[in-house]
């Protein structure tokens, strides 16, 4: 798969989904990850009241691991304009989630990767005891 295949995968659920209030938004952000199996999982964002939303890569993930997959090959998160890099957080769940995927290659442009590794130079680990 290539990542104009895998942004367009996002692409396609990218949306204002309707919700309880105007206040609240989901959709404004999706994600696609194609997995080292070579499955696709997308996601979308949803931004509620006391910060209890979650990323589109977050959902993209939890899809993933639904289906017993761990390893990411790339993935790439985007708005109505703009391909958006991950935020830490999301860039930290990657790599706890499987510490191989801090060789994510993570799109910022159809052209453009970087690798989770260079995003997370100072990432958490658990203590090795």
């Amino acid at each position: 798969m290539t990542a104009k295949e895998l942004i367009k995968e996002a692409q396609n659920i990218l949306g204002e989904y309707e919700l309880s209030s105007s206040d609240y938004s989901a959709g404004s952000v999706a994600a696609a990850l194609l997995t080292t199996d070579g499955n696709v999982y997308t996601g979308i964002n949803i931004d509620v009241a006391c910060g209890i939303g979650f990323c589109a890569e977050h959902s993209a993930i939890a899809e993933m691991l639904k289906n017993r997959e761990t390893q990411i090959e790339m993935i790439v998160a985007v708005s109505a304009n703009a391909i958006r890099p991950p935020c830490g957080r999301c860039r930290e769940f990657m790599f706890q989630v499987d510490t191989k995927n801090i060789n994510t290659k993570v799109y910022l442009s159809t052209e453009k990767y970087i690798i989770l590794d260079a995003l997370l130079p100072h990432r958490w680990e658990a203590s090795k005891a």
